[in-house]
């Protein structure tokens, strides 16, 4: 018999009827009261203390249901401000729920916030213990993992330094180690991949593979399609709060793309008036995946290996010779790289309204260790190019390499050293 869960009790993980479903929800409503007016100091609320305030409800979440199935990895997604990553804290217990129903059968482990309740005052070591204890470890077992959670976190030399005095990378690198540890049946991930250095997201990655094959159930937050495609076996959409679909990853990378691409309509029309539809764009970009050497869509790859990009575009009116561009950046918002069809492909041909094409840029991989969000473009043929359409943050690559020069791209190089006589 299924059980509405109270509220109050959502911090304790309830039995779900059937061993088929490792997450159950149902209806999940959630609402944050928003002031229209809100006091900032002392000496406002003695002025103002009297004065009615009024309040606006924002739906976080909005009628949400869905089952997750053990061993299943199962992706949200969404622009910033869906609800993904309410619903997520919803599920972690952070948030009481206002109503519906909400089952979790099995250990859970949220990958959220890491390395919330950390004290900076105390050693890594201390920290690592209390906070494993915290996840749920006994202080027996605590102990005995903390050497595997030193090893993964590669912090052996900084273990008895105060927390305080470490960087925000390492701080992530042992809160990662230890959540790892943690013997949950459930991970719940909020964009945990986006944290760390090259190297270490690499690693988050290999980890999340291996829970993924033995058996774990993984529910995965992020706007990254790329990593949905990769690593998920279904999905849900989300839109200001609401539940748009749940398919395949691809279906909802499509979604996702196409759901943007109505946003960015909407918004030029309300920049620009009514007008702006008859400069609407004539095509749109679908999708942008990257492939290795062997042609295997891939979220990373290895410094110096063969990689190539996909871009799925589907025209809207006939169009001639469209001009497709790419460009990377880093981090650190710098670019480096970037390519065009007009450079040196020439003319790309007619294409027909209602034709899906795909267009495919393989380049050599001489980029520096870390990670690259790709911008995509269709522009109209001709010097001014105006887009049909744009969209950054379309995928993401990681690269990792054994060394690295430091810099933005390793070049190729040699060196060659002459002795004169003498």
């Amino acid at each position: 018999m299924s059980t509405i869960i109270d509220p109050a009790a959502l911090s304790r993980p309830a039995v779900v009827p059937s061993a088929d479903v490792a997450v159950h929800l149902k209806g999940v409503h959630k609402s944050f009261k928003l002031p229209h007016e809100q006091f900032h100091t002392l000496k406002q609320r003695a002025l103002h203390g009297f004065r009615q305030r009024g309040f606006e409800m924002l739906e976080a979440v909005d009628d949400v249901s869905v089952d997750v199935r053990p061993g299943e990895f199962f992706g949200i997604v969404g622009r910033n401000g869906s609800g993904k990553s309410t619903l997520l804290k919803c599920l972690a217990g952070i948030y009481q729920i206002d109503s519906g129903e909400m089952h979790v059968n099995g250990r859970l482990a949220p990958f959220i916030e890491l390395g919330v309740g950390f004290n900076p005052e105390l050693t890594a070591r201390d920290n690592a213990i209390i906070n494993a204890i915290m996840l749920g470890l006994t202080r027996k077992e605590a102990e005995a993992r903390l050497p595997e959670i030193v090893r993964f976190a590669e912090l052996e030399e900084f273990m008895d330094l105060r927390l305080k005095n470490f960087s925000s990378g390492m701080h992530v690198r042992l809160a990662f180690s230890v959540a790892v540890q943690v013997d949950a049946d459930i991970l719940l991930i909020d964009e945990v991949l986006a944290v760390g250095d090259a190297n270490f997201q690499q690693k988050c990655f290999d980890e999340f593979n291996r829970l993924r094959q033995a058996g774990k159930t993984v529910v995965l937050v992020t706007h990254d399609m790329g990593a949905v495609e990769q690593l998920c076996d279904r999905a849900m959409l989300m839109d200001r709060g609401k539940m748009v679909e749940i398919a395949d990853p691809a279906t909802i990378a499509r979604r996702y793309n196409e759901l943007n691409f109505r946003r960015i309509r909407a918004e030029a029309i309300e920049q620009d008036g009514p007008d702006v539809l008859k400069r609407a764009p004539v095509a749109e970009l679908l999708s942008a995946t990257f492939h290795n050497n062997i042609g295997e869509a891939v979220l990373a790859v290895v410094q110096g290996e063969p990689c190539d990009v996909t871009l799925e575009v589907r025209f809207h009116q006939d169009t001639d010779d469209p001009m497709f561009s790419i460009s990377l950046h880093d981090d650190h918002g710098n670019h480096a790289f970037g390519t065009s069809s007009s450079f040196d492909y020439g003319p790309t041909g007619h294409f027909r309204a209602g034709q899906v094409a795909s267009v495919r840029i393989g380049f050599e991989n001489y980029l520096g260790p870390g990670r690259y969000q790709l911008t995509a473009a269709i522009t109209r043929n001709g010097i001014g190019a105006d887009a049909y359409d744009l969209r950054e943050g379309m995928a993401t690559l990681l690269v990792h390499a054994t060394h690295s020069g430091g810099g933005t791209v390793d070049l190729p190089n040699r060196f060659e050293i002459t002795r004169g006589a003498g």
